[in-house]
């Protein structure tokens, strides 16, 4: 019989980072029940193969399940084989492009090699939806949809809009909470884990549950991540993720750009690390150094203790120690050829960052240098670069990279 911790304890690591839970006190509930019986719970969270590889904003839902199986509770990883081929509606203004099956088992396979960097696969309950969906007859699907109505179905925000804006929704899509939802009553959930976006599926989830004579599952979700820049969620669309089969240097540098706000926000998001510690951290470790430890911590988890260790040294040896490997070009630019309109002052050029990546050799023109400066993917001596302009010191010399470019660069 598994030996679970108190109550309020796992309550604290449970709610780490949660966005919202529907509703606590039911969680509790369950909680009291799983400890007084000795039966672990059943923590589902699904993700449709629609892509090959995730990103660390995709391991925000992983993290929160690896912290219910570090607490002792069963967690289910449902990949949306099934799903996948309706396409989640979530947040979308037109109708997803449909994959081929095949096509959603050639990604799956990369998810469940990629997955297991954080979750356990010795005690991580894999299932696939098609398990169940395939043998459903249409009289089954009949009865499915009967549960709910359409007037329910455009209260969801995005079908919301999209009807007023007189832009199309596809029948299929409106089945697309339903099949969500009825997979949480053939997994028999008792908690489901979702983004923030994906509210709505969740809650009718809880509703199919209920209808099907179940107990309801309780809804947990979790934040959206924000990417490189700290403003847009983490996407590759938007040039500001960080994939988890990156480098290890070209991981732990991207981390080591990223704003001090935004380090916390990572550390409450991506690590283990409870809140407490965070909390004392943020009041007696200086920032470079926790944003350091949050680096090697979060390479180490997707390479090794020697990667990260190798990456951390490699990066100090770039944009610390002032010792440029061999690999690393340089690039010596008139600061005239750079200059902004405001000139020098105090010993100091404002120079454009686009000027700057187009005569080093890093953009072929400007418009791409501006287009890679708004997709997040500059820094400038580990620093992401978010504006136009910035100050560089006379004759400094500077590292600049750009997504997995990196050029040092003298003002001349």
């Amino acid at each position: 019989m598994p030996n679970f911790a108190p109550i309020d304890e796992q309550l604290t690591y449970i709610k780490k980072g949660s966005s919202e839970i529907v509703k606590e006190s039911e969680l509790r509930d369950k909680l009291e029940k799983s400890r007084t019986s000795g039966k672990p719970l059943r923590v589902k969270a699904g993700f449709d193969p629609t892509a090959p590889d995730l990103h660390l904003g995709h391991t925000v839902l992983l993290r929160k399940l690896k912290h219910f199986q570090d607490l002792g509770h069963t967690v289910i990883f449902l990949i949306g084989d099934f799903t996948g081929m309706i396409g989640d509606p979530t947040g979308r203004s037109a109708t997803r492009p449909p994959l081929s099956a095949e096509e959603l088992m050639r990604n799956a396979k990369t998810y469940m090699e990629q997955v297991y960097k954080i979750l356990s696969p010795r005690t991580t309950e894999v299932r696939f939806n098609n398990e169940w969906f395939e043998k459903m007859k249409s009289s089954d699907w009949i009865k499915l949809a009967a549960k709910t109505t359409v007037s329910q179905m455009l209260e969801r925000e995005d079908f919301h809009k999209r009807f007023q804006d007189e832009k199309p929704i596809a029948l299929h899509e409106l089945l697309y909470p339903l099949a969500q939802g009825y997979d949480s009553v053939m997994l028999k959930a008792d908690v489901e884990l979702g983004g923030t976006d994906q509210k709505f599926n969740l809650l009718v989830g809880r509703d199919l549950q209920r209808s099907f004579g179940q107990e309801s599952q309780v809804v947990l979700t979790m934040p959206i991540l924000e990417g490189l820049d700290g403003v847009q969620k983490m996407s590759k669309s938007y040039g500001n993720a960080i994939g988890i089969k990156e480098a290890p240097l070209e991981m732990y540098g991207k981390l080591m750009s990223i704003s001090d706000t935004m380090m916390w926000r990572y550390y409450e998001l991506l690590t283990d690390v409870q809140n407490a510690e965070i909390e004392r951290m943020q009041r007696e470790i200086h920032p470079m150094q926790a944003k350091k430890d949050l680096a090697a911590r979060i390479v180490k988890d997707f390479h090794s203790p020697d990667a990260a260790a190798k990456a951390a040294d490699d990066w100090a040896k770039q944009f610390q120690k002032d010792e440029a490997p061999e690999s690393i070009e340089e690039a010596a630019i008139p600061a005239s050829a750079v200059l902004a309109e405001a000139g020098a002052s105090n010993g100091s050029h404002a120079v454009r960052i686009d000027k700057v990546l187009k005569e080093s050799g890093l953009a072929a023109s400007r418009t791409e240098a501006e287009r890679k400066i708004k997709e997040g993917a500059v820094t400038i001596d580990g620093k992401a670069v978010t504006g136009p302009v910035l100050d560089i010191a006379t004759n400094a010399a500077f590292m600049v990279r750009v997504g997995k470019r990196v050029k040092r660069v003298r003002l001349t």
